[in-house]
């Protein structure tokens, strides 16, 4: 982590390339999103797909347990690929993640999906901007958000069985609050990435992306929980 002690080299890094890393970051993230909306909305509106993804469960398994599989490559194996495969398999992921997310086009209006995107962007920006330019540092925020995290993941397994709707909108209030803090620890971490570990141009690539990927899975979250808060289902 950067601090007052940091070196000169990090320091000059800092001034002169952390502008064109972060933009970079967030040209493939946005990049992303606009593919899997792209995938989503084809899904979600062309009868063939609908039928095809949502009436097969077994392609749909494949699917997502295809997703975890990209994302645990890449978060995990980016040290052993080069940043061209990096960037394909997160490609593939947006790809396959919008498949997956058509059923939102099905299932809610076109004003509510758009009123909770803007929304998810304001919140996002104004996150990622604090996470960004705070001089405090979030670790510890950042570990307690995390294990919050874990536990949400759990009891929203738990209500699957259980089918408690209380629950199930504590759950989604829960996970408002905690991408909302994910989103400025990882703007921030993703900034330290860049200053501790960034050197040549493939490994800048390579943390970009897999920046890109953290922030696109809290920018998705995030968006999939306000969604259902603002509601706004088709009859």
């Amino acid at each position: 982590m950067y601090r007052n002690g940091m070196t000169t080299e990090i320091g000059v890094r800092s001034t002169s390339g952390v502008a064109a890393f972060l933009t970079g970051v967030y040209y493939w993230m946005t990049f992303a999103l606009g593919l899997s909306a792209l995938c989503a909305w084809a899904v979600g509106t062309t009868p063939a797909l609908t039928n095809l993804v949502y009436k097969n469960p077994l392609l749909l398994t494949v699917l997502i347990v295809a997703e975890l599989g990209l994302v645990i490559a890449v978060s995990w194996g980016i040290n052993k690929m080069s940043a061209a495969t990096a960037t394909a398999l997160f490609a593939l992921y947006a790809a396959l993640n919008g498949v997956t997310l058509g059923y939102i086009f099905i299932v809610y209006t076109i004003p509510a999906i758009t009123s909770a995107f803007l929304t998810t962007t304001l919140t996002f920006a104004v996150m990622a901007i604090i996470g960004s330019v705070t001089k405090r540092d979030l670790t510890r925020l950042g570990s307690i958000l995390l294990m919050a995290l874990i536990g949400l993941i759990i009891a929203s397994f738990v209500n699957i069985f259980l089918k408690n709707n209380t629950m199930g909108w504590i759950i989604t209030y829960a996970g408002v609050l905690i991408f909302v803090g994910l989103t400025a620890y990882d703007a921030q971490k993703v900034k330290q990435m860049y200053l501790t570990m960034g050197g040549d141009m493939e490994t800048n690539r390579k943390i970009s992306v897999l920046g890109a990927l953290t922030l696109y899975l809290d920018f998705v979250n995030l968006f999939l929980m306000l969604l259902r808060i603002f509601g706004g289902r088709r009859n």
